[in-house]
């Protein structure tokens, strides 16, 4: 669906996008993560055709993004970051507006929108204007205008942002629905564990580079370990530590202890080092995502 190689993309003599390459399988689920400014928006835009590349290859569809921007974005089902609707519009004014763009029927278009708003549980809303809509049901409705064309492609720009938890999940549910269909679904997130839930294979960027890419679990299993062994940072149990061949990290005042066998390890390291309070959990992909990018704030 999605293929990129050496893709690059500059503004001015900052470097946004720094020879990537990468490729999105039909049917699947793939991720953007990266903190503040490290290429994912704007990798997005240019497989949306809102942004020219400037070097290397970018297709969708099979078509170059620099050539083919208008079929390619009748294929594409969008949902953006920010809110777009238009406040002037009832929320089904908004649907049917938007179909016109696609030369939908209206009749057919008509149709279409009571699915969608039965899909986003928003049928009691139909004839309400979006300003008087909560944040989570102007998510859903951005969804649901996305799906307007039966898009190939759904591209899903911090889908859940500013959500609370119940609205959050009922967006992963149709995600997962979406999905389950056949869908392909391209995405970006700050959330983690919503990478994880949603995402086949993603990829983790930085300054512009793709610093690794896989399937989530997979890229937990190889770069930390199943679990973590949580212990307070203490010079003793520090030195300890450093004569044994546990692979660890020190965060803060805390020390990481990365191993795939927890109650082994956690017996050890209470056994031979001066531990206090001493804490197993299972590794996510937040700790991948940290390990990599770092826990400096970025703006």
């Amino acid at each position: 669906m999605i293929e990129a190689e050496a893709l690059e993309k500059r503004y001015g003599g900052f470097i946004a996008v720094d020879k990537i390459s990468f490729k999105v399988k039909e049917g699947e689920v793939f991720g953007f993560l990266g903190p503040n400014g490290a290429g994912k928006t704007t990798t997005m835009k240019m497989i949306q055709c809102v942004s020219p590349k400037d070097f290397g290859k970018l297709e969708v569809f099979g078509m170059d993004v620099s050539t083919d921007q208008r079929k390619i974005k009748g294929l594409l089902g969008v949902m953006p970051q920010e809110n777009n609707l238009d406040p002037d519009f009832s929320v089904y004014q908004n649907l049917l507006i938007y179909s016109r763009y696609f030369n939908i029927p209206q009749r057919k278009a008509e149709n279409i929108i009571e699915e969608l708003l039965d899909f986003v549980m928003l049928n009691e809303k139909k004839d309400t204007l979006t300003t008087l809509l909560s944040g989570g049901m102007k998510r859903r409705l951005l969804l649901a205008r996305a799906l307007l064309n039966n898009p190939r492609l759904l591209v899903l720009d911090e889908p859940t942002v500013g959500m609370d938890p119940q609205a959050r999940h009922l967006i992963w549910d149709k995600v997962k629905k979406l999905r389950s269909q056949g869908n392909t679904i391209v995405l970006s997130t700050h959330y983690l564990e919503e990478a994880q839930r949603l995402c086949d294979r993603l990829v983790i960027m930085d300054n512009g580079k793709i610093l690794v890419e896989g399937k989530p679990l997979e890229l937990i299993k190889e770069y930390i370990g199943t679990e973590i062994v949580e212990a307070e940072n203490n010079p003793a149990a520090l030195s300890c530590l450093e004569k044994t061949s546990s692979k660890f990290e020190v965060v803060g005042d805390t020390i990481h202890v990365y191993t795939d066998e927890p109650q082994r390890v956690m017996n050890a390291l209470l056994k031979e080092c001066d531990f206090g309070k001493v804490i197993v959990r299972r590794a996510t992909l937040e700790d991948v995502f940290l390990k990599f990018t770092g826990r400096k704030m970025r703006d």
